[in-house]
């Protein structure tokens, strides 16, 4: 397990319509995206084990860019994401989660698929693990990946959460 000593993490509580998403961020980037209307716990769980000798502070203008990117891509303004992120994973973990942000924005990737990518053709199973592992989701759009026969698999967000954002994308015409 990787952790990090920083000074603090930022964390905010961005809301959108009926949705409200925990985002935590380091001075280095984004480190963490909660599941729509997940509870404090799960951001707060999630960084004291990678970030554990990090204090939590509250600071929603530091993470208001974080919270407008996340807003635009939910009104189906925004296709990608340029802004930091600040990941703690193992190196498999990365090279996962570095190959799900090049799905393209409306399309959709096999477990399988990510595994024969990475040449890694039998591990399936530990690229399911790394997916279910991601801190960071919709900036890292693991919800682009679905079962081999084409049914939508695990999700921390939730599959429900996950249905609206694969139909979010196959509704709006890419943008940026």
């Amino acid at each position: 397990m990787n952790t990090q000593t920083e000074a603090g993490i930022y964390w905010t509580l961005m809301t959108y319509e009926n949705q409200s998403i925990y985002l935590a961020a380091s001075d280095k980037g984004l480190a963490f995206v909660g599941s729509g209307n997940g509870p404090f716990d799960e951001m707060a769980d999630w960084l004291k084990i990678r970030f554990s000798d990090s204090s939590l502070m509250r600071d929603d203008s530091k993470l208001q860019v974080y919270s407008d990117a996340l807003k635009e891509y939910l009104k189906g303004e925004r296709s990608s994401f340029t802004l930091p992120l600040h990941l703690q994973g193992t190196p498999f973990q990365k090279a996962v989660w570095d190959a799900l942000a090049h799905i393209p924005y409306g399309e959709t990737r096999t477990y399988s698929e990510i595994a024969t990518q990475l040449g890694k053709a039998s591990a399936v199973r530990a690229v399911a693990a790394a997916i279910g592992a991601n801190p960071a989701l919709i900036f890292v759009p693991c919800h682009r990946v679905i079962g081999k026969n084409g049914t939508l698999t695990g999700y921390r967000g939730g599959l429900d959460m996950k249905k609206e954002l694969l139909a979010l994308e196959s509704a709006v015409p890419s943008a940026q």
